[in-house]
Formats: C-alpha cells, sequence, structure tokens
C-alpha cells in the first residue's frame, strides 16, 4: 500500500486543487493531506477562509482519504505520524524538492518528494484569481 502525501493552504478551492490532488492520489493507494494552520502560513497572505472549515472542505473531496490539519509548530510532526511513502508538491509550491528531501531524511521520513508537473488552466484556478475577480467586479472584499 503505497501512501501519497500532498500539503497546502487550500484557501477557496478551486479546479486547480482538484487537479493537484487528483494527479497525487494516482501516484499511490491513499492520498493524505494535510491543510496548513492560519498560523504557518507566511509564504503569502493570509487565508481569506478559516482552517477548519479549509479542512472540512478537503476531507468532502472524494479522492482525499484523510486529511488532517498540521501542526503550529513543526510541519515535520504530522509527517512523522503519517508515514507517507511518497510527498506530492504542487507545481506552485514554494519547496525546493532537492531540499526537502535531505531535511525529511535529518528527521528520520524516508518518503520521495514528487513534483506534480500537471496545472489547471482556466481564469479562476487560484485562489488568488479567484480573489482578484471579486475585487473586480465588487471594487473590494
Amino acid at each position: 500500500m503505497v501512501r501519497v502525501l500532498a500539503t497546502g493552504t487550500f484557501d477557496i478551492l478551486h479546479p486547480g486543487h482538484l487537479r493537484f490532488l487528483s494527479e497525487a492520489k494516482a501516484l499511490g493507494d491513499e492520498l493524505y493531506v494535510i491543510v496548513a494552520r492560519d498560523s504557518m502560513v507566511k509564504h503569502k497572505p493570509k487565508p481569506v477562509v478559516p482552517e477548519a472549515q479549509r479542512l472540512a472542505m478537503v476531507q468532502g473531496l472524494r479522492v482525499v482519504d484523510k486529511a488532517m490539519l498540521g501542526s503550529e509548530t513543526d510541519m515535520f510532526e504530522p509527517l512523522r505520524e503519517i508515514k507517507p511513502d511518497i510527498i506530492a508538491l504542487g507545481n506552485n509550491q514554494h519547496f525546493d524538492e532537492k531540499e526537502l528531501q535531505e531535511k525529511l531524511r535529518v528527521h528520520g521520513i524516508e518518503a520521495r518528494v514528487v513534483r506534480i508537473q500537471a496545472l489547471e488552466h482556466c481564469d479562476l484556478c487560484s485562489s488568488g484569481s479567484i480573489i482578484r475577480r471579486i475585487i473586480e467586479r465588487n471594487g473590494r472584499i
């Protein structure tokens, strides 16, 4: 049984999220998803949707076998619990594969890191583009 792990913020679900998670699931038998905690999102604007609601939405996706919130202190903590065989990175996620692979080994996690190359192309295939469209149509959020 090959266990795949995908992570992300998953703010305002859109077709790009579904494509990423479907491609990740295709790499193995089980798909676990870690939804980023609000406090841990530092590389982009804070999510619009609260973490509990983002988790509930991801849990409701048919392709996801198990979803959970990440740790607020140690991003490797849930990985040690899940014990993934593969960690799937989205096309636009900010991690460097080789650097992440080394950090995983240091933390005793023997998962293989795979970058999902498939990308959903549409006008509203990112949370940022959805937010911009709302602002354009309404003048504000």
